[in-house]
């Protein structure tokens, strides 16, 4: 009897001590097989991962090189000019004259192992000397192989060893979204990096160069950086940095870059031919808005301006044409307009697909060199 009391009154504690451990088990399962309970910083760090541009920076730094240019300016003194007694002593030929040297600072590129850099053209415009620091601290000369004025770009040439050259990316891929860094010298304060996105694809009718395809960006892109490389998140060059939406010389994120297979097309005309060959046509396109889309049912461009004589006047384009087509590709976006319009070479014939007072036509105009400016 004493034995049976003695049973039940230590049977319940076990039996209760057994039923919380089970419970315990199965809230808790990394008390099983001794697994330590992971910490709160453990917990936090679960899945993530620290988010760097590191290794792109890495792959592309190397590539983009400083550029300082030396620009000889003369110049009469003028407090002699601006005086009327001097001006009398002196006619304006002989007023006494001082020589300065003026300074530049941009950023280039290096594309090709064998030393071909890009850059801006106004970085380089009219300069006397040229001169490109390297990544790795090596300073040396630069020569000018040629420019493309309407893309504001131009070609250097440096004579060294051991050049690193960037991965070229394609330009054609990229979205609106994607990561972007813009790798330059801003107001000469040494190799810099700035980070945002692309903003937009194919911008044009800017004002700022005459033929115009830009990617938008709002990494931040200040003097001193044009000619320098925007790359995506892998490291790959996707373009020039080129201009800034802003007059007083700071950016506020609207920055442009001439897209890579443009540049490297112009680079490839200026090496072979020592300058970018386009076809003419000899016609002015303006971009239409929405509500003209809309109500023709197709992208293209109207003609606005015919020049007398040229290609397009004799193929027997009329102003307010319609253009759909150009060479069978459809105008879909501003990107296609651009790389249809602006990459006609001469001698090529273009067949053009126009929508003239509610009917599809076809002309087809014979582009040539553009005419010599007197």
């Amino acid at each position: 009897m004493h034995l049976q009391r003695l049973l039940n009154f230590i049977g319940w504690p076990v039996i209760a001590g057994v039923i919380i451990a089970l419970l315990a088990l199965l809230l808790f399962p990394q008390l099983r097989d001794g697994a330590p309970a992971p910490t709160t910083s453990n917990q936090s760090n679960l899945g993530t991962g620290v988010v760097s541009y590191a290794d792109a920076v890495n792959r592309a730094a190397p590539a983009v090189v400083n550029i300082y240019t030396e620009k000889r300016v003369v110049q009469r003194y003028q407090n002699l000019y601006n005086n009327p007694f001097f001006r009398q002593l002196y006619n304006n030929s002989n007023i006494p004259q001082q020589e300065r040297m003026e300074k530049t600072l941009g950023s280039g590129v290096i594309v090709d192992s064998n030393g071909l850099i890009l850059t801006n053209n106004h970085v380089i415009n009219g300069a006397d000397r040229i001169f490109v620091l390297l990544y790795d601290g090596r300073f040396t000369a630069a020569e000018l192989v040629g420019i493309d004025k309407a893309n504001d770009l131009a070609v250097l040439r440096i004579q060294l060893d051991k050049i690193n050259a960037i991965n070229l990316g394609n330009s054609d891929n990229i979205r609106v979204g994607d990561v972007v860094l813009a790798i330059g010298n801003p107001f000469g304060v040494g190799q810099s990096v700035s980070q945002g996105i692309v903003s937009a694809t194919g911008r044009w009718n800017l004002g700022i160069n005459s033929a115009e395809n830009f990617i938008q960006t709002d990494a931040a892109i200040n003097p001193g950086n044009s000619g320098g490389a925007l790359i995506d998140a892998y490291g790959n060059l996707i373009g020039i940095n080129t201009a800034m939406l802003d007059e007083t010389g700071a950016s506020f994120g609207i920055s442009f870059a001439v897209p890579v297979d443009k540049a490297m097309n112009s680079l490839k005309q200026i090496v072979e031919f020592g300058g970018v060959r386009r076809g003419w046509l000899g016609i002015g396109v303006t971009e239409t808005s929405a509500e003209l889309v809309q109500k023709l049912g197709a992208v293209g461009l109207l003609v606005s301006e015919i020049e007398p004589d040229s290609p397009a006047a004799k193929a027997g384009f009329k102003v307010n044409d319609y253009i759909t087509h150009i060479d069978n590709i459809p105008l879909i976006d501003k990107r296609s307009v651009n790389n249809s319009l602006f990459n006609i070479q001469p001698n090529a014939e273009v067949t053009f697909r126009v929508l003239r007072d509610g009917k599809s036509i076809e002309i087809k105009a014979v582009a040539t060199f553009p005419p010599t400016k007197t």
